[in-house]
């Protein structure tokens, strides 16, 4: 009979390890659906990484490279707690006695006193106290009716919240508080911690040269640990360590792939050119974007690379070369001067100069180098530009027509705000990006109002899909007028929407931005602000030290050679003149 018994149970364990599995199976199911970003899972078998629809056929090679599996995980942890009915009682008791000790803490500690004390400005920070005072004000503003100290506004509240928050994170306090005023303060901390970790290391499969498996394969062999970048890419590889230099492997010099993060895949994806179009990249350096344009168009049609900067270029053709990209004519324009030198294209994407706040995690110095009057100048910019994007566009193309604005910033004024002012001077509508996640466009921010179809374009920000903070918008190019729906063909000869005379009023405040007068006159040497996704953070030089040792030492070689002549040449004077001065004072006696 207790053998019996026995079989049983353990036919009743088997039945609940079998239900356990399906809900772990059911589990399994929704979070895939849920996964938004870069994934950070590893799938349980490597077959599963890469079968992409286009190789549902082909035989997996490296399906003994996946992850090790729980086969010897079988059965339930078999343990015998027989006779321990007092220890566990005791454990419950002592849990339930810390339990009511924490909650009356917190009833102790429920109202913060906010300290009129300010610390010493000349003293070093006490970080641990600034993050313990961070934890109690954050805690205040979540239930600020019960726990505000008396008297105190939630404003003072705000302002400590503040200045804590940049002296711990090292921002200045205008980046602060306008995430404050974007964000939930739940959500800034998130962001602020997720700008303190670097973006994972991600690639791009060059279609044109090699399949997704292929390189996996290989980049596994040299001892590459990677996985697929997310359901929403096909070509991305998301690296986590690797033994060799991932940007000097034999496949990267051979143009198998292209190190990109994956935020800049989006821009393209959206755009979605089609095979022999005219496409036009309006920024086009590094490469990044241009390249995979390239990829998504098999290398038919044409692509217009513009870049503004000539030192980019060097980098822009070799990435190309690399690439393999035949379809690609590199250009060196002023983009708000595209429509007079290039005049229609079927599509064109403008990953625009930004302030960089979506990529603080790659260039920290973003925290204290920009100000309000920066983001303004970046939007006037933007506007520019886009307005010559979508004059390059043509509205009768029986394929494209459409206009993809993108920035790597999270700022309103750098995204839904241009997209607003771009709908009241242009006859253009804004469309679904194609993207299958990201968070929808701001309507309204701060009192301000946008066009309700500002909600087609998506966010990306680093602390929610894991990558680095960007905007994306896809614009549908209804007329070849240059002015909004039922305005003059010629209103808009300025490149904003009105006669040459007139300033609209996004223009007040604004100064001229010019390329020529940024960055060392004429022919191309930037914009003057912004940067991109993809670009590389400069390395700052001592001001002393931009010239070589030997070019420093020929000039002051040179400048004492001049200094010993121009000694010479006063002490040749002086003398010449000395034996000059009897001869002259004779000639002057002897007129007298």
């Amino acid at each position: 009979m207790e053998g019996d018994d026995s079989e049983e149970d353990s036919d009743e364990d088997e039945d609940d390890d079998d239900e356990d599995d399906d809900d772990d199976d059911d589990d399994d199911e929704d979070d895939d659906e849920s996964l938004e970003g870069i994934e950070n899972k590893s799938p349980k078998d490597a077959k599963d990484l890469f079968s992409d629809e286009d190789e549902e056929d082909e035989e997996d090679e490296f399906a003994e490279l996946g992850d090790d599996s729980d086969e010897d995980d079988d059965g339930p942890l078999e343990q015998d707690f027989s006779g321990d009915e007092k220890e566990d009682a005791r454990r419950k008791r002592e849990a339930e006695d810390a339990a009511a000790e924490q909650v009356l803490n917190i009833e102790d500690e429920d109202v913060y006193e906010l300290s009129g004390d300010e610390d010493d400005p000349d003293a070093p920070p006490d970080l641990q106290h600034v993050q313990a005072r961070i934890q109690e004000v954050v805690r205040v503003l979540q239930d600020f009716k019960s726990r505000r100290e008396p008297g105190r506004s939630r404003g003072e509240y705000v302002e400590r919240l503040v200045a804590d928050l940049a002296t711990y994170y090292g921002y200045n306090t205008f980046l602060i508080q306008y995430f404050l005023d974007t964000f939930s303060v739940a959500e800034t901390m998130e962001l602020l911690e997720a700008n303190e970790t670097q973006r994972p290391v991600t690639l791009r499969t060059n279609t044109l040269k090699c399949r997704r498996r292929e390189l996996a394969a290989s980049l596994i062999n040299r001892g590459v640990n990677l996985d697929p970048i997310g359901k929403w890419s096909k070509v991305g590889l998301l690296v986590y360590d690797s033994r060799v230099p991932i940007g000097a492997t034999p496949e990267y010099m051979a143009g198998h792939y292209m190190l990109q993060s994956a935020s800049s895949f989006l821009p393209c994806m959206a755009l979605a050119p089609q095979d022999g179009e005219r496409v036009l990249d309006v920024a086009a350096a590094p490469g990044g974007k241009t390249t995979y344009l390239a990829a998504l168009m098999r290398n038919t049609g044409m692509i217009f690379a513009n870049e503004f900067q000539k030192k980019r270029l060097s980098s822009l053709v070799a990435n190309l070369q690399r690439m393999g990209c035949t379809n690609a004519t590199v250009c060196n324009y002023d983009g708000r001067q595209l429509p007079k030198v290039l005049g229609h294209v079927d599509r064109v994407l403008l990953d625009a100069p930004c302030s960089g706040t979506g990529v603080i995690a790659k260039d920290s110095s973003v925290k204290v180098s920009k100000s309000e009057a920066d983001i303004n100048k970046c939007a006037h910019l933007q506007k520019e530009l886009l307005v010559a994007a979508i004059d390059c566009c043509d509205a009768n193309s029986k394929t494209g027509g459409y206009v993809v604005y993108s920035t790597c910033s999270i700022t309103v004024e750098e995204n839904e705000a241009v997209l607003d002012y771009i709908l009241k001077k242009r006859d253009v509508k804004l469309v679904p990006t194609g993207l299958e996640f990201g968070r929808p466009g701001f309507t309204s921010y701060r009192g301000k109002n946008f066009h309700p179809s500002v909600e087609k374009s998506r966010r990306f920000y680093p602390h929610v899909h894991n990558m680095d903070g960007f905007f994306v918008a896809k614009i549908k190019k209804l007329s070849n007028k240059l002015g909004p729906a039922g305005a003059e063909d010629g209103a808009a000869a300025n490149g904003f929407g009105k006669a040459t005379g007139d300033r609209s009023d996004s223009e007040e405040g604004y100064e001229q931005v010019s390329g020529s007068d940024d960055e060392g006159g004429e022919g191309g040497y930037g914009y003057g602000v912004g940067v991109g996704v993809d670009d590389e953070v400069p390395e700052k030089k001592p001001a002393g030290k931009k010239k070589n040792a030997r070019a420093r030492m020929l000039e002051e070689l040179k400048a004492e050679l001049e200094a010993e002549k121009k000694a010479k040449e006063e002490k040749r004077g002086k003398e010449k003149e000395k034996k000059e001065k009897p001869a002259k004072e004779k000639k002057a006696k002897a007129k007298k």
